[in-house]
Protein backbone atom coordinates (compact mmCIF):
# COMPACT_ATOMS: atom_id res chain seq x y z
CA UNK A 1 0.00 0.00 0.00
CA UNK A 2 1.39 3.23 -0.77
CA UNK A 3 2.21 5.60 2.22
CA UNK A 4 0.63 8.97 2.47
CA UNK A 5 0.44 11.25 5.46
CA UNK A 6 -3.80 11.19 6.86
CA UNK A 7 -5.31 13.14 8.92
CA UNK A 8 -8.35 12.09 10.26
CA UNK A 9 -11.02 14.69 11.90
CA UNK A 10 -12.80 12.78 14.58
CA UNK A 11 -11.51 10.11 17.12
CA UNK A 12 -14.69 7.92 17.28
CA UNK A 13 -14.86 4.52 17.38
CA UNK A 14 -14.61 4.32 13.21
CA UNK A 15 -11.67 6.53 13.60
CA UNK A 16 -10.11 3.99 15.90
CA UNK A 17 -11.04 1.05 13.85
CA UNK A 18 -9.57 2.19 10.72
CA UNK A 19 -6.44 3.46 12.47
CA UNK A 20 -6.11 0.36 14.27
CA UNK A 21 -5.96 -2.00 10.97
CA UNK A 22 -3.81 0.39 9.24
CA UNK A 23 -0.96 0.53 12.06
CA UNK A 24 -1.37 -3.44 12.34
CA UNK A 25 -0.67 -4.59 8.65
CA UNK A 26 2.22 -1.92 9.09
CA UNK A 27 1.37 1.91 8.17
CA UNK A 28 3.48 3.94 9.44
CA UNK A 29 2.51 5.55 12.56
CA UNK A 30 4.21 8.92 11.88
CA UNK A 31 2.32 9.24 9.00
CA UNK A 32 -1.38 9.31 10.70
CA UNK A 33 -2.62 12.14 12.78
CA UNK A 34 -5.94 12.14 14.50
CA UNK A 35 -7.53 15.74 15.47
CA UNK A 36 -11.00 15.87 18.04
CA UNK A 37 -11.34 19.25 20.17
CA UNK A 38 -11.24 17.12 23.32
CA UNK A 39 -7.98 15.80 24.09
CA UNK A 40 -9.56 12.52 25.72
CA UNK A 41 -10.12 10.38 22.99
CA UNK A 42 -7.35 11.58 20.55
CA UNK A 43 -4.53 11.27 22.81
CA UNK A 44 -5.82 8.18 24.17
CA UNK A 45 -5.56 6.87 20.16
CA UNK A 46 -2.11 8.66 19.52
CA UNK A 47 -0.69 6.62 22.84
CA UNK A 48 -2.34 3.37 21.64
CA UNK A 49 -0.58 3.48 18.55
CA UNK A 50 1.76 5.95 18.26
CA UNK A 51 -0.25 8.16 15.71
CA UNK A 52 0.08 11.86 16.33
CA UNK A 53 -2.63 14.19 18.20
CA UNK A 54 -4.30 17.22 17.45
CA UNK A 55 -6.75 19.50 18.02
CA UNK A 56 -5.89 21.90 14.74
CA UNK A 57 -7.90 20.51 12.47
CA UNK A 58 -6.42 23.54 9.63
CA UNK A 59 -2.93 22.29 10.44
CA UNK A 60 -3.52 18.59 10.01
CA UNK A 61 -5.29 19.21 6.85
CA UNK A 62 -2.72 21.68 4.88
CA UNK A 63 0.02 18.74 6.22
CA UNK A 64 -1.68 15.86 4.98
CA UNK A 65 -2.32 14.18 1.46
CA UNK A 66 -5.14 12.24 2.77
CA UNK A 67 -8.23 13.66 4.92
CA UNK A 68 -10.51 11.26 6.61
CA UNK A 69 -13.62 13.03 7.54
CA UNK A 70 -14.75 11.02 10.59
CA UNK A 71 -17.26 13.10 12.28
CA UNK A 72 -21.39 12.46 12.99
CA UNK A 73 -23.34 13.60 9.92
CA UNK A 74 -24.87 16.67 11.64
CA UNK A 75 -21.21 17.78 12.30
CA UNK A 76 -20.12 17.94 9.03
CA UNK A 77 -21.06 21.64 7.89
CA UNK A 78 -19.70 22.64 10.83
CA UNK A 79 -16.48 20.94 10.83
CA UNK A 80 -15.69 21.78 6.87
CA UNK A 81 -16.52 25.31 6.45
CA UNK A 82 -13.17 26.69 8.56
CA UNK A 83 -11.50 24.37 6.54
CA UNK A 84 -12.79 26.15 2.99
CA UNK A 85 -9.42 28.59 3.07
CA UNK A 86 -6.73 25.80 4.16
CA UNK A 87 -5.27 24.32 1.38
CA UNK A 88 -6.22 23.43 -1.93
CA UNK A 89 -8.19 20.53 -1.77
CA UNK A 90 -7.99 19.13 -5.86
CA UNK A 91 -4.17 18.10 -4.32
CA UNK A 92 -5.62 15.95 -1.49
CA UNK A 93 -7.84 12.85 -1.44
CA UNK A 94 -11.30 13.69 0.65
CA UNK A 95 -12.16 10.33 2.33
CA UNK A 96 -15.82 10.51 4.26
CA UNK A 97 -17.31 7.92 6.60
CA UNK A 98 -20.32 9.69 7.23
CA UNK A 99 -23.72 8.44 6.08
CA UNK A 100 -26.46 10.25 4.37
CA UNK A 101 -24.36 13.56 3.10
CA UNK A 102 -24.45 13.37 -1.04
CA UNK A 103 -20.80 14.33 -2.42
CA UNK A 104 -22.39 17.62 -3.62
CA UNK A 105 -22.79 18.84 -0.06
CA UNK A 106 -19.31 18.71 0.30
CA UNK A 107 -18.19 20.20 -2.71
CA UNK A 108 -20.65 22.92 -1.38
CA UNK A 109 -18.98 22.92 2.16
CA UNK A 110 -15.76 23.32 1.22
CA UNK A 111 -16.53 25.17 -1.87
CA UNK A 112 -13.62 24.15 -4.45
CA UNK A 113 -13.14 21.04 -6.77
CA UNK A 114 -12.53 17.75 -4.47
CA UNK A 115 -10.86 14.21 -5.39
CA UNK A 116 -14.07 12.78 -3.06
CA UNK A 117 -14.84 9.19 -2.05
CA UNK A 118 -17.35 8.26 0.34
CA UNK A 119 -17.36 4.98 2.22
CA UNK A 120 -20.02 3.59 4.12
CA UNK A 121 -18.17 1.25 7.19
CA UNK A 122 -20.10 -0.69 9.50
CA UNK A 123 -19.15 -1.64 13.18
CA UNK A 124 -17.34 -5.30 12.41
CA UNK A 125 -14.49 -3.01 11.60
CA UNK A 126 -13.75 -2.48 15.07
CA UNK A 127 -12.39 -6.29 14.64
CA UNK A 128 -11.13 -6.54 11.35
CA UNK A 129 -14.63 -7.90 10.00
CA UNK A 130 -15.91 -5.26 8.12
CA UNK A 131 -18.04 -4.48 5.12
CA UNK A 132 -17.53 -1.09 3.15
CA UNK A 133 -18.91 0.24 0.52
CA UNK A 134 -17.14 3.13 -1.63
CA UNK A 135 -18.56 5.19 -4.31
CA UNK A 136 -15.91 7.52 -6.21
CA UNK A 137 -16.93 10.42 -8.62
CA UNK A 138 -15.32 10.21 -11.84
CA UNK A 139 -12.61 12.89 -11.02
CA UNK A 140 -11.33 10.56 -8.95
CA UNK A 141 -7.73 8.67 -10.40
CA UNK A 142 -7.13 5.07 -10.11
CA UNK A 143 -4.72 5.24 -7.73
CA UNK A 144 -6.82 7.32 -5.37
CA UNK A 145 -9.66 4.71 -5.59
CA UNK A 146 -7.22 1.95 -5.25
CA UNK A 147 -5.85 3.71 -1.86
CA UNK A 148 -9.07 4.59 -0.51
CA UNK A 149 -9.72 0.43 -1.15
CA UNK A 150 -6.44 -0.74 0.66
CA UNK A 151 -7.10 1.59 3.71
CA UNK A 152 -10.31 0.41 4.44
CA UNK A 153 -9.09 -3.49 3.44
CA UNK A 154 -7.16 -3.13 7.00
CA UNK A 155 -10.70 -3.41 8.47
CA UNK A 156 -12.01 -5.97 6.31
CA UNK A 157 -13.39 -6.27 2.82
CA UNK A 158 -14.95 -3.48 0.27
CA UNK A 159 -16.95 -3.21 -2.60
CA UNK A 160 -17.42 -0.36 -4.82
CA UNK A 161 -20.65 0.97 -5.90
CA UNK A 162 -21.01 2.23 -9.46
CA UNK A 163 -23.66 5.50 -8.41
CA UNK A 164 -23.80 7.37 -5.79
CA UNK A 165 -27.69 5.93 -4.38
CA UNK A 166 -25.94 2.72 -4.13
CA UNK A 167 -24.68 4.00 -1.21
CA UNK A 168 -27.83 3.59 0.64
CA UNK A 169 -28.35 0.01 -0.42
CA UNK A 170 -25.03 -0.75 1.44
CA UNK A 171 -25.75 1.01 4.69
CA UNK A 172 -29.08 -1.65 4.65
CA UNK A 173 -27.33 -4.57 3.43
CA UNK A 174 -24.23 -4.02 5.94
CA UNK A 175 -24.14 -0.78 7.50
CA UNK A 176 -27.34 -1.15 9.47
CA UNK A 177 -27.00 -5.31 9.67
CA UNK A 178 -25.07 -6.14 12.67
CA UNK A 179 -28.08 -4.57 14.73
CA UNK A 180 -30.26 -6.59 12.89
CA UNK A 181 -28.48 -9.79 14.23
CA UNK A 182 -27.88 -8.32 17.47
CA UNK A 183 -31.98 -8.00 17.60
CA UNK A 184 -31.95 -11.66 16.69
CA UNK A 185 -29.46 -12.53 19.18
CA UNK A 186 -31.19 -10.87 21.61
CA UNK A 187 -34.45 -12.20 21.18
CA UNK A 188 -32.95 -15.84 21.60
CA UNK A 189 -30.85 -15.23 24.13
CA UNK A 190 -34.49 -13.65 26.26
CA UNK A 191 -35.95 -16.70 24.74
CA UNK A 192 -33.48 -19.07 26.43
CA UNK A 193 -33.77 -17.10 29.66
CA UNK A 194 -37.51 -17.74 29.91
CA UNK A 195 -36.73 -21.34 29.49
CA UNK A 196 -34.36 -21.22 32.71
CA UNK A 197 -31.13 -20.48 31.53
CA UNK A 198 -28.79 -18.14 33.44
CA UNK A 199 -28.26 -14.49 31.74
CA UNK A 200 -24.91 -15.89 30.91
CA UNK A 201 -25.59 -19.47 30.17
CA UNK A 202 -28.21 -18.24 27.54
CA UNK A 203 -25.84 -15.54 25.86
CA UNK A 204 -22.66 -18.17 25.35
CA UNK A 205 -25.56 -20.97 24.24
CA UNK A 206 -26.53 -18.37 21.53
CA UNK A 207 -23.07 -16.50 20.66
CA UNK A 208 -22.08 -19.97 20.47
CA UNK A 209 -24.98 -21.14 18.07
CA UNK A 210 -24.15 -17.95 15.62
CA UNK A 211 -20.56 -18.50 15.51
CA UNK A 212 -21.48 -21.95 14.79
CA UNK A 213 -23.45 -21.39 11.85
CA UNK A 214 -21.47 -18.23 10.69
CA UNK A 215 -18.54 -21.11 10.32
CA UNK A 216 -20.34 -23.55 8.62
CA UNK A 217 -21.91 -21.35 5.82
CA UNK A 218 -17.96 -19.62 5.44
CA UNK A 219 -16.82 -23.78 5.19
CA UNK A 220 -19.59 -24.30 2.37
CA UNK A 221 -19.32 -20.81 1.10
CA UNK A 222 -20.47 -21.96 -2.38
CA UNK A 223 -23.73 -22.92 -1.06
CA UNK A 224 -27.02 -21.05 -0.99
CA UNK A 225 -28.41 -19.94 2.60
CA UNK A 226 -31.40 -21.46 1.59
CA UNK A 227 -29.87 -24.70 1.21
CA UNK A 228 -28.06 -24.89 4.25
CA UNK A 229 -31.99 -24.11 6.12
CA UNK A 230 -32.81 -26.75 4.15
CA UNK A 231 -29.97 -29.02 5.79
CA UNK A 232 -31.15 -28.33 9.06
CA UNK A 233 -34.85 -28.67 8.35
CA UNK A 234 -36.37 -32.37 9.12
CA UNK A 235 -39.98 -32.26 7.15
CA UNK A 236 -42.14 -32.50 10.11
CA UNK A 237 -39.44 -32.27 12.70
CA UNK A 238 -38.85 -29.46 15.29
CA UNK A 239 -37.03 -27.03 13.26
CA UNK A 240 -40.14 -26.95 10.71
CA UNK A 241 -41.89 -26.15 13.42
CA UNK A 242 -40.05 -23.12 14.80
CA UNK A 243 -39.33 -21.89 10.54
CA UNK A 244 -43.42 -22.17 10.33
CA UNK A 245 -43.84 -19.80 12.78
CA UNK A 246 -41.43 -16.97 11.04
CA UNK A 247 -42.77 -17.45 7.49
CA UNK A 248 -46.26 -17.49 9.67
CA UNK A 249 -45.30 -13.84 11.00
CA UNK A 250 -43.66 -12.86 7.29
CA UNK A 251 -40.24 -12.88 8.78
CA UNK A 252 -38.87 -12.57 5.21
CA UNK A 253 -41.23 -9.71 4.24
CA UNK A 254 -40.32 -7.89 7.71
CA UNK A 255 -36.54 -7.68 7.00
CA UNK A 256 -37.14 -6.29 3.61
CA UNK A 257 -39.41 -4.11 4.93
CA UNK A 258 -36.90 -3.38 7.63
CA UNK A 259 -33.84 -2.60 4.99
CA UNK A 260 -35.88 -0.28 2.79
CA UNK A 261 -36.86 1.74 5.56
CA UNK A 262 -33.03 2.17 6.67
CA UNK A 263 -32.35 3.09 2.61
CA UNK A 264 -35.31 5.38 2.86
CA UNK A 265 -34.16 6.94 6.72
CA UNK A 266 -30.49 7.56 4.41
CA UNK A 267 -32.39 9.55 1.76
CA UNK A 268 -34.35 11.84 3.90
CA UNK A 269 -30.70 12.46 5.84
CA UNK A 270 -29.34 13.71 2.60
CA UNK A 271 -32.07 16.64 2.65
CA UNK A 272 -31.13 17.07 6.22
CA UNK A 273 -27.12 17.31 6.13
Amino acid sequence: MQHRKIAFIGAGNMANAIIAGLVSHGYPASMITVCSPTPVRRDKIAQQYGIISSNDNVSAVQQADVIVLAVKPQMMEQVCQPLQNAADFSKKLLLTIAAGIPSQRYHDHLAQPLRLIRIMPNTPSLVGKGVSGLYAEATVSTEDKQFAEQLMQSVGTTIWCKKEQEINNIIAVTGSSPAYFFLFMESMQQAAENLGYTAEQAHELVLNAAEGAIALAKSQNETAFATLREQVTSKGGTTAMALAQFYEHHLPQTVATAMQSAISRAEEMEKLF
